[in-house]
């Protein structure tokens, strides 16, 4: 329930954004202009806008899969409604790297959910390791403990590399974030590591 909430407003105000470029000027995060504690909303509400349709769909596609399995997680522990709490706080965190390297830069901007969706995805790996990760164009499926692992490797790699339009350090740290609250979440803090111990 609370995931297809966030796709449908993510829809709504993405889709607003693209004949809207004051819209998007007020929503993105842009480290320059937050110089005030009034502007460090966008921290947050630059998760709620995308580049494109491209950039939108895939987002909220991976989100549709994912989102789910953890909103289920989240309602396994009574906490059904912090599952939206989890979701924000993670763009937040994503964000936070960026605003901090690039205070200074003028020119810098960044938008879309991508630090929030790879939290999901991340905290789907700690539940589900060995589940397999479908990737666009490769008809195998990946195990999601390996994917994890390459993609933050890539990550980590393509932030030190720089340049391109594709904000790296979110995809990492959201991951990472993901990953940890995932932990949190089990009692016994050893489900994850049974299910890599116990592959099917």
């Amino acid at each position: 329930m609370y995931t297809l909430l966030i796709i449908i407003i993510t829809a709504i105000i993405s889709i607003a954004g693209f004949s809207s470029s004051n819209l998007i000027d007020k929503l993105i995060l842009w480290p320059r202009r937050m110089d005030n504690p009034a502007q460090y909303y966008r921290l947050i509400s630059s998760g709620f806008i995308h580049a494109d349709w491209g950039h939108l769909f895939f987002n909220m596609l991976t989100l549709y899969f994912f989102g789910n399995i953890i909103e289920q997680q989240f309602a396994m522990q009574d906490m059904g409604g912090l599952y939206i709490v989890f979701y924000l706080s993670a763009i937040l965190v994503a964000s936070l790297p960026s605003f901090i390297k690039n205070r200074n830069n003028y020119y810098y901007r960044s938008l879309g959910a991508s630090g929030g969706v790879a939290a999901v995805l991340f905290a789907t790996v700690y539940f589900d390791p060995w589940s397999k990760i479908y990737l666009m164009f490769i008809p195998i499926g990946i195990p999601s403990i390996i994917f994890a692992v390459l993609y933050l490797v890539y990550s980590a790699y393509m932030s030190k590399r720089g340049g391109g339009n594709v904000n790296h350090d979110a995809h990492f740290w959201g991951s990472v974030y993901g990953f940890l609250i995932a932990l949190l979440l089990d009692p016994t803090h050893t489900q994850f590591l049974q299910q890599v111990m116990h592959r099917n």
